[in-house]
């Protein structure tokens, strides 16, 4: 192996150890501009208080000053940090680049990086080492800013950091100090719980339940926006323990979204515009653009509201006079970090232009193509594959002399009823597919059941194709594998719709109740024929000892197989309709 070859092995080991280990050496000046840790972590968010603090030795400067600047524990109980990221900004255009430079007080806990073209415009640490306490000095460049701001990161551990917490301003002698400003946008309390009066008059509303009302019903997820002059004002409320969002789409699914999103950080709740690039967590979480930010906590119910301008000329935030579909989620926040929405979003049924006439807005958290998934596999296997095989197995006696096209007429409808299982399944199992564009990698063991079963089905047609003649010596081989396979299909589908009704995009959380009162069903129904069909044998047996005519005792057999199978196709049907609307409600 040549020198190249393994200089470029090392290249990749050592990048691929950077990706792993992330920044713990405090190289962190790709993070210069957004100052938010590049963990592969949720998106990081601002928080609306931090435990830390940033303190400087002079409130006035003059160009050539040196300004010493602390970062300490503010908070009880809070001792340490690992990690941090310091810089100087005007004070007037925060989101601008970084000011001056700095000198260190201690290298060996400390850094300077370059942010931008200056040398030094930010210090960093030198390792993950628990620090109580950072001190270094800001040098004033000549062509200072009238008012200079000073922001940190402070990482505590490596998934818990505050991002951009807002420092003191110190300002030029002749100049009039600019007041602290944060870099959250200034929230307040909402006196009361928003109400749903005026949904399809005064505003639009999209809500789940369909109709429910926030004032009242803690359950109640609601999203309901008004244009004003000028802007328009969004109310967004819903329970969840850390964070209720909406999204801006262009389309059904996720990815190219603007999101807002309210999220809980202790006893505080920070409102924040960002970006969806796709099936990942939200980029540049800012209150930028938003104003009037209020909020409310109260029996693990978030609201808050605010106001947007129509057109922001930013990057990712859509115009308000287009229109858009509507996504509204919610989910888990560990210290103001989002994770993944707990179940499928709720997705409205139409776009809407957000400056548009007020209406009454639907919406599911279900993809039709899933419904369709879900509904095809309960027919096919709750009430046609155990109807087929109920029939197969009690009717054969049951209907000697009934003929359907020349064929047993129990063979003809267990035939069909199974061509029929095989063409849903067939059908329901590619659904997914064509949704998803490929293998679902968060189902769980569902796709693997499906799998599963959608193989059994497929093997049943082809061994009855080949089976041997009824007087063949190896028919019995046949029987046995036909009953096993179908048997087996039945019992893992049993399995994977269990599972299934628990999947984000067709949670059903009372389905389990019926799919489980189903089973039960199935086995009754099973258990009573065994039962007669045993006692039936017993009185045969008689019959021989004592020859007598049984024919009366024949047609009443008949007769209650025949309600026994009219009861159990009710009852099957029955279970499928209970099921078949909650799909259609989700």
């Amino acid at each position: 192996m040549d020198v190249r070859l393994w200089s470029l092995l090392l290249a990749l080991v050592t990048v691929c150890g950077v990706t792993v280990e992330g920044f713990k050496n405090g190289k962190v000046a790709v993070a210069c501009d957004s100052m938010a840790p590049l963990h592969d972590q949720p998106s990081p968010h601002i928080q609306p208080s931090s435990p830390y603090m940033i303190t400087v030795d002079k409130s006035k400067f003059s160009p050539g000053d040196m300004i010493k600047v602390s970062i300490a524990p503010s908070a009880s109980g809070t001792k340490y940090f690992e990690g941090f990221l310091i810089e100087a900004r005007d004070a007037g255009r925060l989101d601008g680049p970084a000011v001056g430079s700095f000198d260190l007080v201690n290298p060996t806990i400390s850094q300077l990086l370059k942010c931008g073209d200056i040398q030094g415009s930010a210090v960093s640490h030198t390792s993950k080492t628990k620090k109580t306490e950072i001190q270094v000095i800001w040098n004033a460049p000549e062509d200072s800013p009238p008012s200079v701001q000073f922001l940190a990161t402070v990482v505590q551990h490596y998934s818990t950091f505050w991002v951009k917490i807002s420092g003191p301003v110190i300002s030029q002698s002749a100049v009039t100090p600019l007041p602290t400003q944060s870099i959250t946008t200034p929230s307040g309390l909402l006196p009361k719980p928003f109400s749903s009066e005026g949904c399809g008059s005064t505003k639009t509303c999209l809500r789940d339940p369909v109709g429910c009302h926030p004032e009242t019903d803690p359950k109640c997820f609601f999203l309901s926006f008004a244009a004003v002059v000028p802007g328009v004002v969004f109310e967004l409320s819903g329970p969840a323990e850390g964070y209720v969002a909406f999204a801006l789409s262009l389309d059904k699914w996720m990815g190219n979204d603007d999101v807002y999103q309210c999220v809980r950080s202790i006893d505080h709740v920070h409102v924040e515009a960002a970006y969806l690039r796709g099936r990942t967590y939200p980029e540049d979480p800012s209150g930028s653009g938003l104003s009037n930010v209020t909020w409310r906590l109260a029996n693990g119910v978030i609201q808050c509201q605010f106001r947007r301008e129509v057109h922001i000329p930013q990057d990712h935030r859509f115009d308000l006079n287009n229109s858009y579909y509507l996504f509204l989620a919610n989910g888990r926040a560990d210290y103001g970090m989002v994770h993944r929405h707990d179940r499928q979003p709720l997705i409205s049924t139409n776009k809407k232009v957000i400056t548009g006439p007020p209406e009454n807005m639907s919406g599911s958290r279900s993809p039709l193509m899933i419904k369709f998934h879900g509904a095809f596999m309960l027919v096919a296997w709750m009430t046609a594959a155990t109807t087929g095989i109920f029939i197969a197995r009690y009717f054969k006696p049951c209907w000697p002399d009934w003929t359907i096209l020349q064929q047993k007429a129990w063979f003809q409808f267990h035939r069909s009823l199974m061509i029929l299982v095989v063409l849903l399944t067939a059908t329901g199992f590619v659904l997914p597919f064509i949704y998803r564009g490929g293998w679902s990698s968060r189902a769980g063991a569902h796709p693997y059941l499906g799998c599963t079963v959608m193989t059994l089905a497929v093997l049943q047609p082809f061994m009855a194709i080949f089976r041997p003649p009824p007087d063949s010596a190896r028919r019995y081989i046949f029987n046995w594998m036909h009953m096993g396979a179908g048997t087996s299909a039945v019992v893992i589908a049993v399995a994977a719709m269990f599972l299934g009704v628990g999947q984000q995009a067709l949670l059903l959380p009372t389905a389990s109740a019926a799919l489980g009162g189903f089973v039960v069903w199935v086995a009754v129904a099973f258990l009573v024929l065994e039962l007669h069909g045993l006692f039936k044998r017993g009185r045969k047996s008689r019959e021989d000892e004592e020859p007598i005519i049984f024919e009366q005792q024949d047609y009443q057999d008949s007769m209650f197989k025949n309600v026994a199978l009219v009861v159990f196709i009710t009852g099957n049907v029955g279970f499928l309709i209970a099921l078949l609307y909650s799909i259609s409600s989700v």
